[in-house]
């Protein structure tokens, strides 16, 4: 699977508002898609959550994709890891490294 790799920056003291408007944000943007797509969100994040040992893993609805991120990342099961990634390709779904972690897109059907 091909990865984009991002430069990002901290929001040091205004994180605390950035987190509150990322929430507001999450709460309106879940009204676009159906729930065919939000299982489908939920369901990579379980299989996630299975091939990394990471601080989080979580879902984000943004506008023209859902984010699922995994926050501080180690590889747990490299193998299906693999296996994954290939499927995730195949149904358009990007990886995107950054700083924080390892982000993945799904477009919005």
């Amino acid at each position: 699977m091909k990865a984009q790799e991002l430069e990002t920056k901290s929001a040091g003291y205004f994180a605390y508002a950035a987190a509150r408007d990322a929430s507001m944000r999450a709460i309106a943007m879940w009204s676009h898609y159906t729930d065919r797509e939000r299982v489908r969100a939920e369901r990579m994040k379980l299989g996630l959550e299975m091939v990394y040992n990471a601080k989080g893993v979580y879902v984000n609805p943004r506008g023209k994709f859902i984010a699922v991120k995994v926050d501080r990342p180690q590889v747990r099961d490299r193998k299906n890891l693999a296996l994954l990634e290939k499927d995730y390709e195949l149904l358009g779904i990007t990886k995107v490294l950054t700083e924080q972690g390892v982000t993945y897109r799904i477009p919005k059907i």
